[in-house]
């Protein structure tokens, strides 16, 4: 890690607003619905398919649910409306998982059901480690009632991630692979990167050798190559998976990744509550922040 990235990774948490906001205006559709919209009709046109999400997590009172399950109902009828390559991502507390599990499934339920109607499909993210089994024991439900409409998050930095794939292997599986951002404790997580790179490789072999839906979230070049790999070796077609990527990370790799006749779907953030997803993004990808600086110093300009 260059110093650079290792000072923005050991600081970012203490950076100033303002600061934190000119580096991640690029990776942040806008603060309206309206803005996520207009980005992702723009991602369609170049070829690319995209997943909506509002931002905000971890809220204290339930009514704040019910206003994210209302929103979220939003997005889903105007990407039909719309009619947007595209589909819903959400996150379990934000539906109040940690203030009353039952009501959040519930929450959740109405969602997939919705996106069920509309031909469409909602991604539950994955959070922290806390979160890991509530989270898996709702998709697990949903997966049964909505085949094809819903699917989850699996965390390669995580050690129970090959068991929790082997655990549904008895059914409609569809997953988001990623590395994982949260920061925790070894016992529960990977902490040398060529072994959460090793895991991802694995996890993503044992996925599709299970016949499951693969999502394959990364940025790393390698694990890119990795995956197109395996993709080869095991004769899938176009329809069996894709790759994902976040908003404004590496265009260059994507445009690779779309040449290469793969899909790409984009993750489209929005919302007031940026600040927290920023700050964690930049924390696991510094590289963001060096490539905002240089194009304020005008060192990319030709």
């Amino acid at each position: 890690m260059s110093l650079f990235n290792y000072a923005v990774a050991k600081t970012i948490m203490h950076v100033p607003k303002p600061i934190v906001s000119y580096f991640a205006k690029g990776y942040i559709a806008g603060s309206t619905l309206a803005d996520a919209v207009q980005v992702s009709k723009d991602l369609n046109r170049q070829g690319m398919m995209t997943t909506i999400d509002i931002l905000g997590e971890f809220i204290t009172q339930f009514d704040q649910a019910i206003e994210f399950k209302n929103q979220a109902l939003e997005i889903l009828r105007t990407i039909d409306r719309e009619k947007l390559n595209g589909n819903l991502s959400i996150k379990p507390t934000q539906m109040g998982l940690l203030l009353d599990p039952e009501r959040c499934f519930e929450l959740i339920h109405e969602l997939v059901s919705e996106a069920k109607k509309l031909g469409s499909f909602v991604r539950i993210d994955m959070e922290d480690v806390g979160t890991t089994d509530a989270t898996l024991e709702m998709f697990d439900k949903l997966r049964w009632e909505f085949p094809g409409h819903v699917g989850t998050v699996l965390q390669s930095y995580l050690r129970r991630t090959p068991q929790d794939i082997a655990n549904h292997a008895d059914g409609y599986q569809n997953y988001r692979l990623c590395k994982g951002i949260y920061v925790e404790p070894r016992i529960h997580a990977w902490k040398n990167t060529q072994a959460i790179n090793g895991n991802f490789s694995n996890c993503l072999a044992q996925m599709l050798e299970q016949g499951a839906y693969a999502a394959i979230a990364t940025h790393d070049e390698f694990l890119v190559f990795e995956a197109m790999h395996l993709v080869r070796k095991m004769n899938l077609t176009a329809d069996q998976y894709e790759f994902q990527m976040l908003l404004g990370v590496d265009e260059e790799l994507r445009e690779i990744i779309l040449a290469g006749g793969h899909r790409l779907r984009i993750y489209v953030p929005y919302g007031r509550d940026w600040l927290p997803y920023s700050r964690r993004r930049l924390k696991e990808n510094p590289s963001i922040a060096q490539h905002a600086l240089k194009q304020m110093l005008g060192i990319n300009k030709h």
